[in-house]
């Protein structure tokens, strides 16, 4: 993404992810073609409302073990989506006022909304920029305005991933952003896995006319993206089963996305 030449214009007639997940969590900013496209996906996988709040659920909990237990005060937030219930800043504020939180997307309404509603604590710091997920130069160019690199960042990746169909250009935007970030930083994650017909089946209906596209892995192919970091227990798991509220005497249904932390040494 380069400036104001390359900057996406908001497109109501053509279905776009952000605003898909916004309607499957419940959300009011979306549009006919992306509820279309959302009730043809719910069609074939009725549970994926109900995935897509289990989802966000572990990113709460990722973020609030990554603001308490391990410490970290800074986050980076790539592919932030429309702003929902229990945003990173909102998470990580909660346990640390100070915490400083750089969002990032390209999606004008996603833009739009962070501009009015993504505001953190006098203590911390709350800031978005407007870049693309493969371009992580820029990215770290801009968010060092916010974010002190020389210290532990947490790198948030959360459902963006999938968006990217090589193994081996996700595994370089996350080197080129790990390696830049000193020992004691985190990359968090989660994507859809390819372990059931049925959410394969749903990726194909929402690649037929939602923009961009979206590539399931494995969750062998996941952990590969982690190569180079130590996986925090329980290592790759399905995002109902990392470090579930309540222990692990009721684990929850798992479901087909999967996760996990990892630590840089």
């Amino acid at each position: 993404m380069g400036g104001e030449q390359s900057k996406p214009k908001l497109d109501t007639g053509v279905p776009q992810t952000a605003r898909i997940w916004n309607y499957l969590l419940g959300g009011k900013d979306n549009f006919a073609v992306d509820r279309e496209v959302g009730d043809q996906i719910i069609t074939n996988l009725p549970h994926l409302a109900e995935n897509a709040r289990l989802s966000r659920a572990y990113l709460a909990r990722a973020v609030r073990y990554l603001a308490g237990e391990a410490g970290v005060r800074q986050f980076l937030d790539i592919g932030t989506g429309l702003p929902t219930a229990d945003n990173t800043h909102e998470v990580a504020q909660s346990v640390a006022p100070e915490a400083r939180i750089v969002y990032v997307d390209n999606d004008p309404l996603v833009l739009a909304h962070a501009r009015a509603l993504l505001v953190g604590t006098p203590e911390g710091a709350t800031d978005y920029i407007d870049a693309d997920l493969r371009d992580p130069d820029r990215i770290l160019r801009e968010a060092s305005r916010t974010l002190d690199l020389s210290q532990p960042v947490a790198l948030i990746l959360m459902g963006i991933l999938g968006h990217v169909e090589s193994d081996e250009e996700a595994k370089s935007i996350i080197d080129t952003i790990m390696d830049r970030l000193p020992s004691g930083s985190y990359l968090a994650m989660y994507d859809g896995s390819d372990t059931s017909e049925a959410v394969t089946e749903a990726v194909r209906i929402w690649n037929i006319s939602a923009n961009p596209k979206y590539h399931l892995r494995s969750p062998e192919r996941i952990a590969g993206l982690f190569q180079g970091l130590d996986l925090v227990e329980p290592g790759v798991v399905s995002v109902t089963r990392w470090r579930p509220d309540g222990g692990s005497d009721a684990l929850p249904e798992e479901i087909d996305q999967y996760c996990a932390v990892g630590h840089k040494p």
